[in-house]
């Protein structure tokens, strides 16, 4: 074979024909690159060898032996062919038997010696026999073994393309790579004591013990989280170079004319947050902060405030928001903190989404515009706070390039959002930098801090306001539905609202397997397939003396809008809807939250959905509804009743169901392994020091020509949610 890339396509590799390319391709394999980097989910012990005389039932082991008969019979009843070998060694025989591989008996030939590895089965008569084993013939006694007699790679699969067919084109080609220039410095390797990248591929798929295994994994666990760590560091060592607007803040008016004429008074969590902007926005380093705090802990009020200090020097805000209902939201919240306060301090705020552009003047004083009328008061500077979704940065609007004087970036449920999108509206045709500061009401936990947003300073509030209620909160199996939906009436008779969240249904294991954007099309179907479903009964049956109506993400913007507003305002009972109202949903009447399928979803998300209620002055209760009776996910749900706040839980949320519950695994572009490895702060923590060091080293990274090359590599699949 001649020597190979990594970039060699499989189909040039001599003895992969067109069927096995076929079923390489299903599992995302097609260069040399992709299949060395296929790892294994975990490894059969085969490495002790027995006499067949020592044999014990259920033990895992492989004998060394000669065949001596090789039979096929079809078995009528079970419909299937049965595929038995005896095998033969000093000390005894014993019968192999294979369920439907009739192929097996135009392999094994009479008198050739062979390894056969698996778990030794006992029959009903006590016969030991091997079950499906795992076999190798051998043309000599020195021959290395690729499937038996070692500890065997197990990876994954695809229908009619097993681990042993994966084996033994990695045999082929790692015998066959060339030396492999390692792209981490040396200094990194011995630092974090992990193998260069050649031994730990060999090692990784052909270790000779499990910590052999386990030193190899080390390698891959710790190279994305390095790299992801360096890009984090650039961009901060980037950001700290650029130039923001310094707005400074007179604080004897920020006292007597904004904080005293709020609605509430500032919880001490909110007054620490507010300080730490205020300080930020002043420097001429563009401010790069994310404020975390629990559902209804007052972030936004403290982006308000920001933004009236950041107006008054004539200066623009922008807040992006992921949905229509949180954009909306937010410009009401806006005006309802703003109309205190004196005239001459009231910055006109505009509202641009797909469906509406308004702005707000004064006092009340409110009158829709059409976008492109709005899109040139925004590029004049004439509104200094805007508020809006994804239409801030569409082709359409093209908003962020036309900002007249922008000071200040707000983006709420960061994570919600590309980094390439964050970037787009903090261009600037003027080459000031606004400063930007992030809002999650999603906690998020410390490692996931340190390395997907480790590019950003953290403001905690982790106090919620006066007067909110507390929330109980009950685990319910389904048969004591009717009791539950009986208290509800009684709650929805004393003129309490009530929120029916139904779960993501996830896809069979076939749909699995179709194209990724049909994949999620798939989920999207089922999801509206849940609600719909639920709203019939509910609305049909269960509560049909009640103004029961549906809200899904399906919907048009216009009459999403109608439903909150016809909730809001009381003409709907009961809302039956999928996780849309996660966030940004205000309904200070809404007293009740009942959770279809709690057990489908993450722990932080149930803690968002119950967040949706307790806003009023009524006493409220959240249901989640079950069908499992596995111990371990009540367990779970327990954990919601128990934590202390919202940062709890997501650490135990992590835990549990991993990163993909906060950054979604599905659009990250992180690997497998990187999404792993994102649980383990002392990882996290070495492989930040580890960037930190490089850089010092080399701070473009030209004495790293290898890591910057992999670096810009990886930057094109990383996509951060």
């Amino acid at each position: 074979m001649r020597v190979l890339r990594l970039n060699t396509p499989l189909e040039q590799i001599r003895g992969i024909g067109p069927g096995i390319i076929t079923k390489l391709n299903k599992l995302g394999l097609q260069t040399v690159s992709d299949i060395l980097y296929h790892f294994p989910f975990r490894y059969e012990d085969f490495s002790h060898v027995s006499n067949i005389s020592d044999l014990a039932p259920k033990e895992q082991s492989t004998i060394h032996g000669v065949i001596e008969d090789v039979s096929i019979r079809h078995a009528w009843h079970r419909r299937m062919f049965i595929t038995e070998a005896q095998i033969a060694d000093e000390t005894g025989s014993i019968r192999a038997v294979w369920f439907n591989q009739p192929y097996i008996k135009n392999i094994l030939t009479v008198g050739q010696m062979a390894n056969f590895a698996g778990k030794v089965s006992e029959s009903d008569e006590g016969e030991l026999y091997f079950s499906n084993p795992t076999f190798e013939v051998l043309k000599n006694e020195n021959q290395e073994t690729k499937h038996t007699a070692r500890l065997v790679p197990i990876y994954p699969e695809t229908r009619g393309f097993t681990s042993k067919g994966i084996r033994a084109i990695l045999n082929s080609l790692l015998q066959n790579i060339p030396d492999m220039e390692d792209w981490i410095p040396d200094e990194i390797l011995e630092k974090n004591n992990i193998p260069d990248l050649k031994s730990a591929l060999l090692k990784i798929h052909y270790p000779e013990t499990l910590d052999e295994a386990f030193y190899a994994r080390k390698r891959f666990v710790f190279e994305d989280i390095y790299l992801l760590q360096l890009v984090n560091l650039i961009q901060k060592l980037t950001l700290a170079k650029e130039k923001a607007p310094q707005i400074p803040t007179d604080i004897e008016w920020l006292k007597t004319e904004v904080l005293a004429k709020l609605p509430f008074e500032l919880t001490n969590g909110q007054k620490k947050t507010l300080w730490e902007v205020i300080k930020d926005i002043s420097l001429e380093k563009p401010m790069n902060r994310i404020i975390q705090g629990d559902v209804g802990s007052g972030k936004t009020a403290i982006a308000a405030v920001a933004s009236l200090v950041v107006s008054k020097l004539g200066l623009q805000t922008a807040i992006m928001a992921p949905t229509e209902v949180l954009a909306k939201q937010h410009y009401e919240t806006f005006k309802k903190l703003f109309l205190p306060m004196d005239k001459k301090y009231q910055p006109t705020i505009g509202l641009l989404t797909a469906s509406e552009s308004k702005i707000y003047y004064e006092k009340d004083v409110e009158a829709d515009i059409k976008k492109p009328a709005l899109i040139q008061k925004i590029k004049k500077g004439e509104i200094p706070i805007i508020i809006g979704t994804h239409a801030l940065i569409s082709n359409s609007a093209k908003i962020a390039f036309t900002f007249e004087n922008l000071g200040l970036l707000v983006i709420d449920e960061q994570h919600r959002f590309g980094v390439k999108q964050r970037a787009e509206l903090t261009k600037n045709s003027k080459g000031i930098i606004p400063h930007f500061l992030s809002m999650s009401a999603t906690p998020i936990p410390r490692t996931l801090m340190l390395s997907v947003f480790g590019d950003l300073d953290v403001s905690i509030i982790s106090e919620l306001p006066n007067g909110r209620q507390e929330i109980t909160t009950q685990i319910i199996q389904k048969e004591h539905a009717q009791k539950t939906y009986e208290f509800m009436k009684q709650r929805l008779n004393e003129g309490r609202q009530a929120f029916v969240v139904c779960p993501r249904i996830e896809p069979s294991e076939d749909e699995k397997s179709v194209p990724k954007k049909q994949f999620f099309q798939n989920i999207k179907k089922l999801e509206l397939k849940s609600v719909k479903e639920e709203y019939e009964k509910l609305s049909k049956t269960v509560f049909k003396d009640y103004t029961v109506a549906m809200l899904h993400g399906q919907m048009k913007p216009a009459e999403k809008e109608k439903i909150m507003a016809n909730f809001k305002a009381n003409k709907i009972n009961v809302l039956v809807s999928t996780t849309v109202i996660e966030v940004g949903v205000d309904i200070p009447n809404a007293a009740i939250m009942l959770i279809e399928g709690s057990e489908r979803f993450g722990l932080a998300q149930l803690y968002q959905l119950r967040g949706r209620i307790g806003r009023g002055e009524h006493k409220s209760y959240c249901f989640l509804f079950t069908d499992s009776k596995n111990p371990e996910t009540n367990a779970r749900l327990k954990a919601i009743m128990t934590a202390k706040n919202g940062f709890e839980l997501a650490e135990k949320d992590l835990e549990i169901r991993g990163p993909g519950q906060f950054i979604g695994d599905e659009q990250s572009g992180f690997s497998d392994f990187m999404m792993k490895s994102l649980q383990n702060i002392e990882l996290v923590k070495s492989a930040r020091e580890s960037a930190a060091l490089t850089l010092t080293r080399s701070n473009g990274l030209d004495k790293f020509p290898k890591l910057k090359e992999r670096l810009a590599e990886f930057k094109i699949r990383l996509h951060l949610e």
